[in-house]
């Protein structure tokens, strides 16, 4: 299994001065913006779509090059009614405040995570990962020590967790935020 570390600079953090009941508040909007673009992308709402994601949308991908199948749908090459391949998330999580994932899985066929970054209700980034197995770990300092300093440990926010592909080996990656 091979490891590539990416970082990216533009992931935006919670605000240190914001207190756990305003994080949370944005942890369930977030989510809700990336449950609602879903549903729209399966319903072919393609106006709903194009309100949930910024024009200068960023984007990354990694997997197989035949597998650009969310890319096709969401520049409209490919309309999701008529996609033949479906997205249907087996979970959405919000991790470190603008950052969602979402995982889903079709048999030992297919496996993609999809790392969507939203800022005030619009999908700025995404980043999606085919057949890849991802890690996400802060890396930020989690502990002043002694003296000033900051210990380096990080902490993992978030992992692969497909169900029926644990025997399938799949390159890793690990997110760096």
């Amino acid at each position: 299994m091979s490891t590539e570390i990416s970082t990216s600079p533009t992931l935006s953090h919670p605000n240190p001065k914001t207190d756990d009941n305003t994080e949370n508040i944005i942890f369930t909007q977030n989510e809700a913006t990336i449950k609602m673009l879903y549903k729209a992308l399966s319903q072919g709402e393609t106006e709903t779509v194009s309100s949930l994601i910024a024009s200068d949308l960023e984007y990354w991908f990694h997997g197989p090059p035949r597998c650009h199948h969310m890319m096709r749908v969401l520049t409209g090459e490919s309309p999701s009614h008529a996609a033949t391949f479906r997205f249907e998330p087996r979970s959405v999580t919000a991790v470190d405040g603008a950052c969602v994932i979402a995982e889903g899985w079709e048999g030992a066929k297919a496996y993609w995570v999809h790392v969507w970054t939203v800022n005030d209700g619009l999908v700025t980034q995404f980043r999606e990962y085919f057949n890849t197995w991802l890690t996400v770990r802060d890396l930020r300092p989690t502990k002043p020590a002694a003296a000033g300093h900051h210990l380096g440990l990080s902490t993992t926010l978030w992992q692969s967790m497909p169900g029926d592909l644990f025997r399938r080996s799949l390159p890793g990656l690990l997110l760096a935020i």
